[in-house]
């Protein structure tokens, strides 16, 4: 990867729809070269998803939590297995398997508490391999996003 190649995967991560047109304004390359390259970084698997992202409020699930869990087993069956299964959970955002006091740390949307509550009953308390999980519940999004830094100075 080199400076416009960054450049490039810079600008889409701000805003994934600009056209080669504006890219090639910003980056100093030809829309053609802008096209070609993305097109290299996408096959390349530099661009894993282009995704939108939505308010949460909005969609009726403005209520995100952070929840930590803690294994029983970190057995690779048992961990493949509750991947799977957060994996699955369509209120599961983001989930990380992690080093440290925790064994994954996970972002969760509900539309209120009760329905927290009905998640946490499925996926924690009737898995036997849970030890145990804490939850935070986000007070103000004060950042959200995916982007990558990159060192566009090569």
């Amino acid at each position: 990867m080199d400076r416009f190649d960054a450049l490039i995967l810079d600008a889409i991560q701000t805003n994934n729809r600009l056209t080669a047109e504006a890219l090639s304004q910003q980056v100093n390359l030809s829309p053609d070269a802008c096209r070609k390259r993305l097109a290299r970084l996408r096959a390349e698997g530099y661009v894993e998803a282009d995704v939108a992202i939505l308010d949460p409020q909005k969609a009726g699930r403005g209520l995100i939590l952070i929840v930590e869990v803690t294994l029983n087993s970190e057995r690779p069956a048992e961990l493949d297995l509750f991947r799977a299964r957060m994996r699955a959970a369509s209120e599961v955002m983001q989930c990380y398997y992690v080093t440290g006091n925790s064994d994954f740390i996970m972002i969760l949307s509900a539309v209120d508490m009760a329905d927290y509550e009905r998640f946490t009953r499925r996926h924690f308390f009737a898995e036997d391999n849970i030890t145990r999980f804490r939850t935070s519940v986000v007070m103000d999004r004060v950042k959200v996003g995916f982007a990558v830094p990159l060192a566009a100075g090569d």
